[in-house]
């Protein structure tokens, strides 16, 4: 999970006795906070939740974990929830444009004056905590708050995707789901999480309940599928795995895939060979939903895949010259990079990439810097960014062509210099990276379409 800071607009509002809040200061109130916790557990998310009438009890979920496609899955499935006729919420991380992406009922983020209504709520409770010497972190702060929002807007489902983990983490806090989702597992936050997939599987597993339904991303890493069969064993939840095999590859572009599921032929925006397993895991999840009763049908789920959008996750800015939008920011993002470039992307390409120093760079470094000709590294804008002439150094390893940029726009210069339109741009490796450069990039690509 990449955690943002950003730069919020100036809204006001007239809270109680007339205080007069901006939404600055109320983000000032939600980032000034610890990201994590000194210790382990949902007890604080539980009694900050239970000061609030525990709104969780009152929702439905559909709960995600994973390494990688967490995103993906919840935009599918939200998207096809809403398009079933069903109030949906979607809490997800992080955001790439803006902060309220993150809170969102029907596709609409939450406005900045409900969120002010609500930070102004949720503080005085956390700050009685903190009097008492129990800290309340950013990501606890803001999963009550969507709890509470949510539960406000009558939500008749909430897809909830996991920031950390599965088994502290602070969405953990709800009941059975109605579906749990575990995508796929790869080695990331190994500090925190584990250094085995066996061990991570673990604790993405802690987000299965007993007597729940689980459906599985297929064809995991060793010892993965083996270590989640056996919880649901053990917790007697039912667990549902989909063959990849059962679904056929038709046409795929760069502008989505075609594939066929049990007769049925569904489009999905998102491309790649891991999109294809992503969809058929959303598709074992929503079985599980339309057995328990919710109104889903062949034709709501086909219309929800195809309006399914996520930016800065294989993004396509532009088609000539081809520029590609990528916040994957792990070794797993990195190899399904990997096979879409390769398979889509023929011509010269040139990368603009940055990251951040806890994430595995010469992993992703050794997996995608062969298959550029040239790469211009950028340090994020994070406290957490690995330096752009460190990614560098290791970038030259795998690159022959490659330089350190201070800025994004020192980085779209370079990366500009020399490219023709039949040639490539990807820019990736965190969406820190993609959010800062995002606007910037989509007005130059505009521009070269104008001439």
């Amino acid at each position: 999970m990449e955690e943002r800071r950003f730069s919020p607009g100036k809204i006001s509002f007239s809270g109680k006795g007339g205080t007069v809040v901006t939404y600055e200061e109320a983000m000032e109130k939600v980032n000034g906070r610890l990201r994590f916790g000194v210790k382990p557990g949902l007890e604080r998310i539980s009694s900050l939740l239970e000061r609030l009438g525990n709104p969780q009890k009152r929702l439905k979920f559909v709960h995600v974990a994973g390494t990688n496609g967490k995103g993906t899955a919840c935009t599918l499935l939200s998207s096809v929830l809403r398009e079933s006729g069903l109030k949906t919420g979607l809490y997800t991380s992080p955001y790439v444009v803006d902060f309220r992406e993150r809170f969102q009922v029907d596709g609409e983020m939450i406005s900045q004056e409900e969120l002010i209504r609500e930070v102004e709520l949720l503080s005085p409770i956390a700050e009685e905590f903190e009097a008492r010497g129990e800290t309340v972190t950013e990501f606890e702060f803001i999963t009550a708050l969507a709890f509470h929002w949510f539960c406000a807007k009558a939500c008749d489902m909430v897809v909830l995707e996991v920031g950390l983990g599965g088994r502290f983490d602070a969405t953990n806090v709800i009941d059975v789901p109605e579906a749990a989702v575990i995508m796929s597992i790869s080695l990331d936050h190994t500090a925190v999480l584990g250094d085995t997939l066996e061990q991570i599987a673990f604790e993405k597993a802690g987000i299965i309940k007993p007597g729940g339904r689980v459906a599985l991303y297929p064809e995991q890493g060793a010892g993965v599928t083996e270590e989640i069969r056996k919880i649901c064993r053990e917790r007697g939840a039912e667990l549902t795995v989909p063959c990849r095999k059962d679904a056929r590859e038709l046409e795929v572009s760069l502008e989505g895939t075609d594939f066929q599921w049990k007769g049925r032929v569904f489009h999905t925006p998102f491309l790649g060979e891991h999109q294809l397993k992503n969809a058929v895991t959303v598709l074992a999840a929503l079985e599980i939903l339309e057995k328990r009763g919710y109104p889903l049908t062949v034709e709501t789920v086909e219309r929800g895949f195809e309006k399914a959008f996520i930016p800065a996750r294989m993004e396509l800015l532009s088609q000539e010259p081809l520029c590609l939008l990528d916040g994957g920011h792990n070794p797993g993002c990195a190899l399904a990079l990997k096979d879409v470039l390769e398979r889509f992307v023929p011509q010269r390409r040139t990368a603009v990439i940055g990251m951040l120093s806890d994430k595995d760079s010469r992993e992703a470094l050794r997996i995608l810097g062969p298959l550029f000709s040239k790469i211009i590294t950028i340090a994020p804008d994070n406290p957490r960014a690995l330096p752009a002439e460190e990614l560098a150094e290791t970038a030259r390893e795998f690159c022959p062509d490659v330089a350190a940029a201070q800025t994004c726009g020192e980085a779209l210069a370079l990366s500009f210099r020399d490219l023709k339109p039949e040639d490539a741009l990807v820019v990736c490796g965190s969406f820190y990276l993609c959010s800062e450069i995002r606007e910037s990039l989509t007005g130059k690509m505009e521009n070269i379409r104008r001439r």
